[in-house]
Formats: C-alpha cells, structure tokens, sequence
C-alpha cells in the first residue's frame, strides 16, 4: 500500500475491515483503485487462498 495506515503492506495482506471501509468511501481511480477493488472482492467472497501465490517467500510461486 503506497500510502495510509497501512503504507509498505503488501495489498493481499490488508486486513478486510479497511478494504470493506474503501469500498464504502470509492476506492481510488486508476490502478491501485482497481487492484484494492479486486483484492475486497477476493477476500469478501473467501478466496483469499487465489492470493498465497502472490505473498512473498511463498515456496509454490513459480513452482508450475
């Protein structure tokens, strides 16, 4: 996250209570809007699974 709170954690670790609180305000344009809009979506509708490959030091990452 470039910015806030949560400035430095990684977008698929923002906890879903400040996710829920942009959806509510709009999320910002461009990019990291659509990225954040993605990322609740993901979490809301308990997927977060679909994010582990992303997280850093994840072993399975490129694994395939």
């Amino acid at each position: 996250m470039p910015f806030g709170r949560y400035k430095g954690i990684i977008l698929a670790n923002l906890p879903v209570s400040y996710l829920e609180w942009f959806q509510r305000k709009g999320f910002p344009e461009g990019k990291l809007g659509m990225m954040l809009a993605t990322i609740y979506e993901i979490k809301s509708n308990g997927l977060e699974y679909l994010l582990e490959p992303l997280k850093p030091g994840n072993e399975s990452r490129g694994s395939r």
